[in-house]
């Protein structure tokens, strides 16, 4: 998969056959999208061509809306590179870009740049300037661009937006394993390590703090989870806490890992977390023996699940 981050950058005269979409999660119900543009380049013998943006519109044409988001970009591409796409477009999504008509986009982009022959959407989908580009605009003006829009139906669409709600809300609950299901791969948090205030050491149990790289990013449920971390070209096991810390008055949603059986030093390291299992919520408690006291039987749980699993 050859990835465009400049239209400059896309081969000239290539004939495509195009879909566009946000493409958040990169769960199983864009799969459905996913084999159709494959199967359909194969038939036509086209190239495969889907155009994603970043930042993600509803930053920039929704921006009092706090929008969080399943994949940052860098988990996105990961995830498209499984699929057998020849070409990842990635737009700079601004204003200049959301200002396009619907005739602009059309003519300067799928069809000088791209070279189009079909394109995939669905039912509901609009593109440029006041939505004003749909299936109906592509077919009404096809002696124009002579590009043939391909309509992926309404419970097909319908099944995509109600996955990524659903994801979204079984992460919200702790429900990791339906989220995983739903995604078709554990959810994952990205970021690099970044120096805390050191307790966990003191305490026998050495953190990694997490700063995400991408801050829109949906964090699960406040608690305890069983992750695997990957780190340094390894998967090790280990557990996390996201939240407050109320037990030492923290006043900051962190996110910290406990590597099992790990003692190298992570500090500005880039680091995966895979959530494999929700433990329970954080707890208040009186002091900080029964902190350790619960920390340690947090961690002979998940050793135990790791065992099973």
């Amino acid at each position: 998969m050859q990835i465009h981050y400049n239209l400059d950058s896309f081969p000239i005269g290539t004939a495509s056959v195009v879909t566009i979409g946000a493409f958040d999660g990169v769960h199983k119900g864009h799969k459905i999208i996913l084999s159709r543009l494959i199967e359909l380049s194969q038939l036509m013998k086209v190239q495969s061509v889907l155009v994603t943006f970043w930042p993600h519109p509803k930053t920039v044409l929704q921006s009092t809306t706090p929008i969080q988001l399943l994949n940052s970009l860098d988990e996105k591409i990961l995830l498209l590179k499984q699929f057998s796409i020849d070409h990842l477009v990635v737009l700079n999504f601004n204003q200049t870009l959301a200002q396009l008509s619907a005739q602009e986009f059309t003519q300067s982009i799928l069809k000088d740049i791209f070279h189009t022959r079909h394109m995939i959407l669905g039912y509901d989908h609009r593109f440029g300037n006041n939505r004003e580009g749909s299936i109906e605009y592509l077919k009404n003006n096809f002696k124009q661009f002579e590009i043939e829009p391909i309509e992926i139906p309404k419970q097909e669409v319908d099944s995509v937006t109600i996955s990524s709600t659903q994801i979204r809300k079984a992460l919200l609950e702790g429900d990791i394993q339906l989220a995983s299901e739903i995604l078709g791969y554990p959810y994952r948090l990205s970021g690099k390590v970044i120096r805390g205030k050191a307790l966990g050491k003191t305490i026998g149990y050495p953190t990694a703090n997490i700063k995400l790289d991408e801050p829109s990013k949906l964090l699960p449920k406040q608690g305890v989870y069983a992750v695997y971390v990957y780190v340094k070209q390894r998967r090790l096991k280990g557990m996390m806490n996201i939240g407050l810390q109320p037990t030492v008055e923290g006043k900051v949603v962190r996110i910290e890992v406990h590597i099992f059986d790990f003692s190298d030093h992570l500090y500005d390291e880039e680091i995966q977390v895979e959530c494999v299992q929700y433990l329970r919520e954080e707890i208040k408690f009186p002091n900080i023996a029964a902190l350790i006291h619960q920390i340690q039987h947090d961690e002979q749980i998940i050793r135990s699940y790791f065992l099973e699993h």
